[in-house]
């Protein structure tokens, strides 16, 4: 017997040997809430991943490409999902009113397409969650990157050696746009770094923290940085 994760209303699952050989991977969600949760497929921004009605970049990535300190220190980033409606209240209430368990709902998606997309880097590469300030991770009981960290690394810890200054650091969320996009860098590392690197974050919104993060990595010495999301 099992329930929705979200809406806990009971799943009620036909036993077959498809599905007891080859689970579904949205099993912990009901039939109504897995029509809710929009993965990113079809075309999508070569550079940051974002779903798009044709190839090419988007204008964040075309804006970002154009800044001459931020040109090619991010190779690509890819993401899971589009941030709808229902996703932001299933975030909220993951990031925001500590519901850790629900990130049983992202793992098989999370496993799936990183899969999908870095396989191929170099087995010697860094993962980097983005760090919290002391004062958020007190807030929320949990760096949220470094969960998505560990379901793909399958390690219990995943330390970032990517520190972030607090006395640069404010709530994105509260900003606007353009105030993003003209924030300070927070990002600094206390030594070099010659590997190949994965930042990993929950949301791609402007790109401000992975674009922070990743010019911080390449001044360290990372020949790739590369960022998986996710949300975009």
């Amino acid at each position: 017997m099992s329930y929705c994760l979200i809406c806990q209303s009971f799943i009620q699952t036909e036993v077959t040997w498809s599905n007891f050989l080859f689970p579904n991977k949205a099993s912990n969600l009901c039939e109504e809430c897995q029509k809710k949760i929009e993965q990113i497929e079809g075309d999508i921004c070569e550079k940051c991943g974002r779903q798009m009605k044709q190839q090419g970049l988007c204008s964040d990535c075309i804006r970002w490409e154009t800044r001459g300190e931020c040109k090619e220190v991010l190779e690509k980033n890819r993401a899971v999902f589009q941030y709808n409606s229902f996703m932001k209240e299933i975030i909220s209430q993951w990031k925001y009113r500590g519901d850790y368990h629900l990130i049983e709902i992202f793992k098989p998606y999370i496993l799936e397409v990183f899969d999908q997309h870095f396989s191929k880097l170099d087995s010697n590469f860094v993962m980097i969650p983005i760090p919290l300030t002391e004062e958020r991770l007190y807030e929320r009981a949990f760096n949220q990157s470094e969960a998505i960290a560990m379901i793909i690394s399958k390690k219990s810890i995943i330390p970032s050696i990517l520190k972030r200054d607090p006395t640069k650091t404010e709530k994105q969320s509260k900003k606007s746009k353009r105030a993003r996009l003209e924030s300070n860098n927070p990002f600094y590392l206390e030594t070099g770094l010659n590997k190949t690197a994965v930042i990993v974050d929950d949301i791609y919104t402007t790109g401000t923290t992975i674009y922070h993060a990743a010019k911080t990595l390449k001044l360290a010495g990372c020949p790739h940085v590369y960022s998986f999301t996710l949300i975009r």
